[in-house]
């Protein structure tokens, strides 16, 4: 996704080989607009997958899962980091580790949201090891309900998280896919589409 790339490379800081910030569009300060294109791209990605419900992960997750919960018409639910005093039964959990904030927390889900009626679509801001798409996995797994794909906005393609995804037979879509954040620049995977190097 070329505009998503390109507000990467202008509005993105690279604070290590590891690290990307985005915090000026995606995970902090938002733009709406660029929501609206993730949301359209991610809806029809999926458009053939039956989705009833979209999984995501507060709080980064939300606003790509919102726009793309308006274009396919379904609700959106985002896996909680605290537990809330209204929060109290029927509730899933699964744990999750942050490499960014190098803790790891209880995410949950009230049950009652979530059915073996439902076809999930799960999106999440990043993947990097995959924890917290695993986490998302096992939500809907615990709830009985048939997980469609992961859509990622931002994939760094030089960590693990697609691999441990992928065999666990999981369909992984990232819009914008980091082969490298070294020397401080951000470097593309170059993806073929149609036999056409992009």
């Amino acid at each position: 996704m070329e505009s998503l790339k390109r507000k990467i490379i202008e509005e993105g800081r690279v604070l290590s080989e590891n690290v990307l910030k985005v915090d000026a569009f995606l995970n902090h300060q938002i733009d709406p607009f660029l929501m609206r294109e993730i949301g359209k791209e991610f809806a029809g990605r999926f458009a053939a997958e039956g989705i009833t419900k979209i999984l995501t992960l507060e709080s980064s997750g939300i606003a790509p899962s919102v726009m793309a919960g308006l274009e396919l018409n379904v609700p959106v639910i985002f896996a909680r980091k605290r537990k809330s005093l209204t929060m109290t039964d029927g509730l899933l959990t699964a744990s999750v580790y942050s490499f960014t904030k190098q803790e790891t927390s209880e995410v949950s889900i009230a049950s009652k949201y979530v059915s073996p009626d439902d076809t999930i679509l799960i999106i999440d801001d990043f993947l990097a090891n995959g924890q917290a798409a695993q986490a998302l996995l096992k939500l809907a797994d615990d709830a009985g309900a048939k997980v469609s794909g992961i859509g990622i906005v931002i994939e760094k393609s030089f960590q693990h998280g697609r691999k441990l995804l992928e065999a666990k037979g999981v369909r992984v879509e990232s819009l914008a896919r980091i082969q490298s954040l070294k020397d401080g620049k951000v470097t593309f995977v170059q993806e073929a589409v149609e036999g056409i190097a992009r």
